[in-house]
């Protein structure tokens, strides 16, 4: 009865509609996280170096931020269903671009086809996430996204082991050493095997968004809080921006989301790092990394539940502030503890991370209205940080060690940079920002 409460507003029954919507939730969470073990993938498959695998997330992330304000547009001038629907057409036509990519062996195809992907799912958040916040009290819309983000890592959890059982286990042995020696073709042969094995998960899911796609365009869905279709885009952004609470709230939500990619995309090397020094081979330490990769996510997703119900008796700025406290005190952890304890603080953390995402977002989005929809663009188009530091993070790995610390666990100090940022938020919030 309680959740029902969440989803009415005026005795209207949002229910089935927040129902489908969040199957978004879970979509976006399989692409981001089956798509993170990739950098290593791409990294192994063309022998390149951790940053130029990296431009892998440069790609996914930079479709949010290039789509963020056209798929705001979007969606005042039509309606949130029309904005989930080009999403998933966008979707759909990414995973299906892996084909030509791979038929091609190069690798700049698969970073197109990626940021194509990714042009889709910032339409899907620009749309699921406001829509979500709309559909009941708006004294309760941070326990709502929440709620529905409860879901994305469901979804993430898909990703993993997909890319754990259907792309990493079958790729060749091969380290990069070992395919710098091999003949021309030879290694284009192992190239070709290896990439007909990574891209055969993203052609499944174009198929399975598709049948979502039909499903979804004859589900006839609310059309609350759609009334004004104006195109006022800057006037609306000069409100939003003159609100420290939202301003603030864009650069907390920069920061969280390249924290989440840097702690889940470098888990891999971090891992891969202490289990070969115990003497395994490179394929077996990738594998077992990528399992604690995955029982990180189901920290995340449980603590996710877990902090939905704490928002019924703290405010979200206290528990911004004191999750991002905890997550800093792990990430030193990770910098200086080496061996296995520095890899369970690394895991832990994703527990501190769970709050973080739908908590921001609600907090700068409150109270806007109409303007939320113009709003959500932004918050959007912080996924930015996505891109930008995961690259810094492996520049940092490339460079080898500093001093007494391996260079991975040096890398970590930029997480650390991010959950004090977060930490910095979540107080102001809480006295009042």
């Amino acid at each position: 009865m309680k959740t029902y409460s969440l989803l009415c507003k005026n005795g209207v029954s949002y229910v089935a509609p927040f129902a489908l919507i969040t199957s978004c939730f879970m979509l976006w969470g399989f692409a981001n996280d089956i798509t993170n073990p990739m950098v290593k993938a791409f990294s192994k498959i063309f022998t390149m170096s951790v940053t130029e695998g990296s431009l892998v997330q440069v790609a996914f992330y930079g479709g949010y931020f290039a789509m963020a304000i056209p798929a705001a547009m979007f969606i005042r001038r039509f309606s949130y269903k029309s904005g989930v629907l080009l999403g998933l057409a966008l979707y759909a036509v990414g995973s299906f671009m892996f084909f030509p990519a791979k038929m091609t062996g190069s690798y700049f195809p698969f970073l197109m086809a990626y940021f194509v992907l990714t042009c889709g799912l910032s339409f899907l958040e620009t749309s699921c996430n406001p829509y979500v916040l709309s559909m009941g009290d708006e004294r309760t819309a941070t326990r709502r996204l929440n709620l529905a983000q409860s879901f994305n890592p469901v979804g993430s959890l898909m990703g993993m082991y997909v890319a754990m059982h259907f792309i990493q286990s079958r790729l060749s042995p091969l380290g990069a050493e070992q395919r710098m020696e091999l003949s021309d073709a030879q290694f284009e042969a192992v190239k070709n095997s290896d990439l007909s094995v990574l891209i055969a998960p993203y052609l499944v899911i174009g198929i399975v968004i598709t049948v979502i796609w039909v499903a979804m365009l004859f589900m006839k869905m609310p059309r609350s809080a759609e009334s004004d279709r104006s195109l006022n885009v800057l006037p609306a952004f000069k409100r939003l921006f003159s609100v420290a609470r939202y301003r603030e709230g864009v650069v907390a939500q920069f920061f969280y989301v390249g924290l989440q990619i840097m702690c889940w995309t470098f888990i891999i090397q971090y891992g891969t790092r202490i289990f070969m020094e115990q003497g395994m081979s490179e394929k077996d330490a990738e594998v077992l990394s990528q399992k604690y990769n995955i029982v990180a996510m189901v920290l995340f997703c449980g603590s996710r539940f877990i902090c939905t119900f704490l928002l019924r008796y703290f405010r979200p700025g206290s528990l911004l502030m004191y999750f991002a406290l905890a997550g800093s005190l792990l990430t030193l952890g990770v910098i200086f503890c080496d061996g296995v304890m520095g890899l369970y603080c690394l895991v832990a953390i994703s527990a501190c991370m769970s709050l973080m995402f739908p908590t921001i977002y609600g907090i700068a989005l409150e109270g806007f209205g109409e303007d939320a929809k113009i709003g959500a663009a932004g918050l959007i188009m912080s996924i930015l940080g996505g891109s930008v530091l995961p690259p810094l993070q492996a520049a940092i790995i490339d460079g080898g060690a500093i001093g007494f610390l391996p260079a991975v666990n040096a890398s970590f100090v930029l997480p650390l940079v991010c959950f004090l940022v977060i930490m910095a938020y979540g107080r102001r919030v809480r006295r009042g920002l």
